[in-house]
């Protein structure tokens, strides 16, 4: 037997214990390595969350100083100007641009006068232009002011714009000229670059010591995202943030950086979760490698241990084997006290219970042959003695056919020349010669109706066509035959008959057609084929609008109406006549369906 019929666990018993185990183990692994991998993400989560949640904590602090330091320039800027003896408008623009010189993070700088008129202004941007409607002009008349991120204004573009003259973003940064029990003297306004804080937050990202690709994301107050990946700028956070995009992403932030001036900004790391949870999820791979590993070793063990402890079962399986194929009467008992050895001790009183059956069973084939044999003798001569009926009742029939046709016939012909017999003295030529035609045309009718009673006989097509179109055939010709108008109503289920039944059937309205045709002088037949109540019985009347009769009165040697019945008897059905003299006849015939 090879090693892969072996591992079959229909055919062997070890085979499908080994299988058990492996699976019961596969299934077990696959629980552990799920709630081993579940807890290491979600410890991986939590700790890449706290790194992260320091590392945004670290960009925010180092933004909030880097703005504070420029808001305490432009303090000390307008302390400066305050100092100086000379305020001037030229005066204070070249201190403006040296400041600029200095610090290019400031993309323009400027003094307002008490009124927020521009006076003085690096490169002599909006000067003359009023600013007094701006925010950094009115909050920072009493105290240095930090402004949220906009554009520069249209009419602004010109002096500040980016490349391409497309306009650039801005921090406003203001402090009022003097202290706040003075009388403002004005104020000194600065813009900074959106540009250097984009550097910063790089230059920040990059001096983390680390080596995760991490993304920076910076939004204001209101959730509004002003620095991070391109699909989320301009967006405004939910409740949620939605910033792990469906757990794509860890994410860590800082939500209280606040620069000097009241500036709050919001500082957002993450990193993509493939990276920060690829530790965990190797984790995952090893665990569940290593537990199916140990799962198919532990199925391969129970396979050769179940084999060595199956062997006597095995041994038992051949023995039955040999029973069955022939080869032997009985099977050994196995030695023993175990499952084993009471199974051996039950197949063996089994068997031998089945061999007293065989016997038995032996002995009484003998006896049904013999039985059989007899039967069939018996079966023989009933079907012969049913073979004699069947011709007995066909002669029956032809009797019948003979007496309505060939009979009559013959009897109108005896008669008539009986008459010319007695009359041929007193007759002369020419009612002689009536007479003899009126032989004749006896002579000839008999004959027509014999040859038609014939062709009857021969052309029963009830079998190959089904009953509707055989009886529809013969009214046509009795129609022909008789000048009767006929008409037949059929439905499907019973028209299609084509049985033993069937033609039983046929021969009776056959019958029913000739008693119509001898004694009714009916103008018209109507025959119907119907099924009542559907798939219950089958229904045949044969109705004329004839002379009618008294079914009371009628003689018991009537040939007609006795063929019909004992017809009718043969298939099981019953037949009944509705008629009155004057009033036509009904046929009504119902069998079983």
């Amino acid at each position: 037997m090879s090693a892969i019929a072996r591992l079959d666990p229909r055919r062997h018993l070890s085979a499908a214990i080994g299988w058990a185990t492996f699976v019961i183990i596969a299934l077990a692994s696959l629980a552990a390595a799920n709630v081993v991998s579940a807890d290491a993400e979600r410890a991986a989560v939590s700790d890449t969350e706290r790194l992260l949640n320091q590392f945004a904590a670290q960009i925010g602090d180092a933004l909030d100083t880097s703005l504070g330091t420029r808001l305490s320039i432009v303090q000390a800027t307008a302390a400066q100007i305050v100092a100086s003896g000379d305020r001037g408008p030229d005066a204070v623009r070249r201190h403006l641009e040296a400041l600029q010189a200095q610090f290019p993070e400031f993309a323009w700088l400027g003094l307002a006068d008490p009124q927020g008129r521009i006076v003085a202004a690096t490169g002599g941007a909006l000067v003359g232009d009023s600013v007094a409607a701006q925010p950094w002009f009115r909050l920072a008349q009493s105290a240095p002011y930090l402004g949220t991120v906009h554009a520069a204004l249209p009419k602004e573009a010109g002096s500040t714009g980016g490349a391409g003259g497309k306009p650039q973003r801005f921090v406003d940064a203001a402090a009022p000229l003097g202290d706040a029990t003075e009388r403002p003297r004005g104020v000194i306004g600065a813009r900074l670059s959106w540009a250097w804080i984009e550097r910063l937050q790089a230059g920040l990202l990059g001096s983390l010591d680390t080596r995760r690709r991490l993304q920076l994301m910076l939004a204001d107050g209101d959730g509004l995202v002003l620095a991070g990946p391109a699909q989320w700028l301009g967006r405004t956070l939910d409740a949620n943030g939605g910033l792990t995009e469906g757990g794509a992403y860890v994410v860590g932030r800082d939500d209280d950086t606040r620069a000097a001036g009241g500036l709050s900004w919001a500082v957002i790391v993450r990193q993509p979760a493939s990276e920060a949870l690829a530790a965990a999820r190797g984790l995952r791979a090893s665990v569940l490698s290593t537990v199916l590993l140990a799962g198919l070793m532990t199925g391969l063990a129970a396979l050769a241990v179940t084999g060595v402890l199956t062997r006597r079962l095995a041994a038992l399986d051949a023995d039955a084997q040999a029973v069955r194929r022939g080869l032997r009467a009985s099977v050994p008992v196995p030695p023993g006290l175990d499952e084993v050895g009471r199974l051996g001790a039950t197949i063996a009183e089994l068997i031998g219970h089945l061999q007293q059956e065989k016997a038995a069973l032996a002995a009484l084939n003998a006896e049904l042959e013999a039985r059989v044999t007899e039967r069939t003798a018996k079966i023989e001569r009933m079907a012969g003695e049913a073979r004699h009926a069947a011709v007995t009742r066909e002669r029956l029939r032809l009797a019948r056919d003979l007496h309505d046709t060939l009979a009559h016939s013959l009897m109108a012909l005896l008669t008539q020349i009986r008459v010319v017999r007695k009359l041929r003295g007193r007759l002369s030529a020419d009612e002689f010669d009536a007479e003899l035609a009126r032989a004749e045309q006896a002579a000839a009718s008999g004959l027509a109706e014999a040859r038609a009673a014939i062709g009857q006989m021969r052309h029963n097509s009830v079998r190959d066509a089904g009953l509707g179109p055989a009886i529809d055939d013969v009214l046509r010709r009795f129609g022909e035959r008789s000048g009767v108008a006929t008409s037949l109503r059929a439905e499907a289920a019973a028209a299609s008959m084509a049985d033993e039944t069937a033609e039983t059937v046929f021969r009776i309205v056959e019958e029913a057609l000739h008693n119509v045709e001898r004694h009714a002088r009916a103008g018209s037949v109507v025959v119907t084929l119907a099924k009542q109540p559907p798939g219950e019985r089958v229904v045949v009347t044969v109705a004329d609008d004839g002379v009618g009769f008294d079914p009371a009165s009628a003689q018991p040697g009537h040939y007609g109406l006795i063929g019909i019945r004992e017809q009718a008897a043969l298939i099981g059905a019953r037949v009944a006549w509705d008629s009155a003299p004057g009033r036509g006849t009904t046929m009504r015939l119902e069998l079983p369906a």
